[in-house]
């Protein structure tokens, strides 16, 4: 049986807050992941040229508020 295999089996015999608290581990381990990924790209520049084309679109009136 593979590494994912046991996971997801385990995962499947959590009941009530066991597998609430799971859930919510889970998710914040996943938020926590997107946010460092998001920083890295950022750093590396790969959003540029998504913050010109957003400058762009504001400085063009092609925006509303929120």
């Amino acid at each position: 049986m593979g590494k994912l295999e046991q996971i997801t089996k385990s995962v499947e015999a959590l009941e009530g807050d066991d597998f609430k608290e799971f859930a919510k581990w889970f998710e914040e381990l996943q938020a926590d992941r997107w946010d460092r990924q998001i920083e890295a790209d950022a750093k590396a520049g790969k959003l540029d040229r998504l913050v010109e084309e957003a400058k762009r679109e504001i400085a063009a009136g092609k925006t509303r508020p929120l």
